[in-house]
């Protein structure tokens, strides 16, 4: 995949594409950089989700917390996931998030240009057997309109944001217990942060990103693309610091 146009192949550095090369500090350092930007967005890193997954032993609150990080949905998006919305055993697997509009207006055709749908490629195997797991032993719950009479498909996760909230800050208070801190505040929304800031880095184009994140405009997906910028405008190590006598004798010689 081609990588964004301001960004040199050679010389960009994935921070956690490759297992093991993952420089922690520095990504730390970085989005203490950029929390100059004053519409920076709260994201966490890998190595702190993972932490903070450990510590979510209920296994449909892990995988709650986990679909959040591997498809970037809003909180509603995720809390109105069916289980037909999972698509677990195709070749490429994948989830379909509905957008808000859609699910209030139940179908019809959507405006020009636009989806009612938003698919996202499920890469990460480990996930993906997670959730086959944890279809494999539930069932698919329905409800019946008392008005239609029609049958539709219940939500997988059936709880409120405040639920999730909750889940998320018992989890925290849950690792502080065991020394394990995180550096900025472990919202549901990060997750969504988090999965933009893990594509970049994982050097997914800013355009296909902006597709999946459900942006209608490019202007949402840049104030991820300025974070990531920083990070390769640093890896440069640009001296700006000249000999002064090799710079005089260069220009000596015209």
């Amino acid at each position: 995949m081609d990588l964004p146009a301001f960004i040199p192949a050679s010389t960009a550095r994935p921070l956690v594409a490759l297992p093991g090369s993952f420089d922690y500090g520095r990504a730390l350092s970085l989005r203490e950089m950029a929390r100059h930007y004053t519409e920076m967005p709260k994201y966490l890193l890998a190595p702190e989700i993972a932490a903070l997954l450990h510590f979510l032993p209920d296994w449909r609150q892990h995988a709650f917390v986990n679909t959040l990080w591997n498809t970037g949905a809003r909180l509603n998006e995720a809390l109105a996931l069916r289980r037909r919305d999972f698509h677990l055993n195709e070749d490429i697997p994948h989830v379909v998030l509905r957008t808000a509009k859609q699910r209030r207006s139940g179908g019809g055709r959507p405006r020009k240009g636009t989806s009612p749908n938003r698919v996202i490629p499920l890469s990460d195997p480990a996930y993906v057997d997670e959730m086959r797991r944890l279809f494999a032993s539930t069932k698919e719950s329905f409800e019946e309109d008392v008005i239609t009479g029609e049958r539709r498909a219940m939500p997988v996760w059936t709880v409120s944001d405040r639920t999730v909230r909750n889940w998320l800050s018992r989890a925290v208070d849950a690792a502080g217990r065991d020394g394990v801190r995180f550096s900025i505040p472990v919202m549901p929304h990060a997750f969504r942060h988090s999965f933009a800031m893990h594509l970049l880095y994982g050097h997914v184009h800013p355009k296909i990103l902006q597709g999946l994140m459900g942006h209608e405009k490019f202007e949402s997906t840049e104030v991820y693309t300025r974070i990531f910028a920083l990070d390769v405008a640093a890896s440069q190590q640009l001296r700006f610091t000249l000999d002064t006598r090799d710079a005089l004798q260069l220009l000596r010689r015209k």
